[in-house]
């Protein structure tokens, strides 16, 4: 069996993302189990350069992974021919900047999200990679959580009938720095102007997956907040929160589909999951989390009446039925990675596209507007 190798650089990984989801049970995990099998039965090994500004971190990184190559000089290892794709996980804020270098070298293009802070960085970006023929992607893992995937399922099955309503439930409270408890996220993601803010986060998110699963999102209201105003930082400082760190937002999709997601690091979980998703239709309703979908059919809907003077009688738990897992699950972090490669090797089919992040992008910049204008805005068509 033939083999060939990819030199990937992996910028950022040394973050708790970079480190967990796409060096330990992506990249990692893929080099484990001899690479990433092809169409023509060959496999891609991937041969990673980890990049990280703090050596002493990274270089104790690539020793827990067998002895992985590690930098700090980032522009070498874009120059070297030795690497065929880039990927980046750092600051949101360098990515356009960085991303570009990386195409003007000749790199294909993975990352994270958002691609940028703003749209007109975003569409630059995209056109770039056009103009150069770039193979290039950009991360949408929500996509492929089992508890998503459940739900595409019941879709495409019919069960729902008609769709007409999505409610997202997403978020944890992030402590505060305080108390001699350390905030479970950077400091970073509640300063402005350094990229923080839950909008610019995860409305990314919720705009690939309303479009993939439900329609595409034709409409935004959104209103945000900053609850939490003080925070404490990794070296114990207390500083003042200028991001946002809740938002309220709904959605007119295609087909008269309405959602409504909150989001918030300033919520004690109540529910099932940190995220969960309730679709409603005319032959049923589903409610998923990360990992599990329960469901019920119209067939098997109580018949609840109102009435505030008496206990209520129905458990309304007690009719819903939980999917099984009849299918195994992969990492979706690792699931996305070996399709970016086959798109790479081989020109497999790839959907999860730059121009895809700069959707995200516009949707974020679209709530902005909505929460600053406090009224519903249009989303228009992208123009690359």
């Amino acid at each position: 069996m033939t083999q060939r190798t990819l030199g990937l650089i992996m910028n950022g990984v040394s973050g708790r993302m970079g480190v967990n989801q796409h060096l330990i049970r992506s990249v990692a995990a893929i080099r484990a189990q001899g690479g990433v099998l092809m169409s023509d039965g060959s496999r891609v090994m991937l041969d990673p350069v980890l990049v990280s500004r703090t050596p002493e971190k990274v270089k104790a990184l690539a020793e827990q992974h067998g002895g992985l190559r590690w930098t700090t000089d980032l522009d070498a290892e874009i120059a070297s021919p030795r690497n065929h794709i880039f990927f980046d996980t750092a600051t949101t804020q360098m990515r356009p900047t960085l991303l570009e270098k990386a195409i003007h070298a000749g790199k294909h293009i993975y990352c994270e999200k958002p691609i940028a802070t703003n749209l007109a960085e975003a569409l630059k970006i995209c056109r770039l990679a056009k103009e150069k023929g770039i193979k290039n992607g950009t991360v949408q893992d929500k996509l492929f959580l089992p508890g998503l995937q459940k739900i595409k399922l019941l879709r495409d099955s019919g069960f729902f009938g008609r769709i007409f309503a999505v409610r997202g439930e997403f978020g944890y409270w992030v402590f505060e720095g305080d108390w001699g408890q350390p905030a479970q996220r950077p400091s970073w993601n509640y300063r402005t102007e350094e990229g923080g803010g839950i909008v610019l986060d995860m409305v990314c998110h919720w705009r690939y997956v309303l479009d993939n699963l439900f329609g595409d999102v034709k409409s935004v209201s959104c209103i945000a907040a900053t609850h939490i105003p003080e925070r404490v930082d990794e070296a114990g400082k207390t500083y003042p929160a200028t991001a946002d760190d809740a938002a309220y937002a709904s959605f007119q999709l295609e087909g008269g589909i309405i959602a409504h997601i909150n989001m918030s690091w300033a919520v004690r979980v109540y529910r099932d999951d940190l995220v969960t998703f309730q679709v409603d239709g005319t032959l049923g309703s589903a409610v998923a989390g990360l990992s599990d979908c329960m469901i019920q059919p119209r067939t098997a809907t109580p018949r609840p009446v109102w009435n505030p003077d008496q206990k209520q009688t129905i458990d309304f738990y007690d009719s819903w039925q939980e999917m099984p897992d009849n299918v195994v699950y992969e990492n979706g972090f690792k699931a996305e990675w070996e399709m970016f490669i086959r798109h790479v090797v081989e020109d497999a089919p790839f959907k999860h596209s730059l121009v895809e992040g700069a959707k995200g992008v516009q949707l974020v910049e679209c709530a902005l507007q909505s929460w600053k204008e406090r009224r519903w805005v249009d989303v228009p068509a992208l123009k690359i």
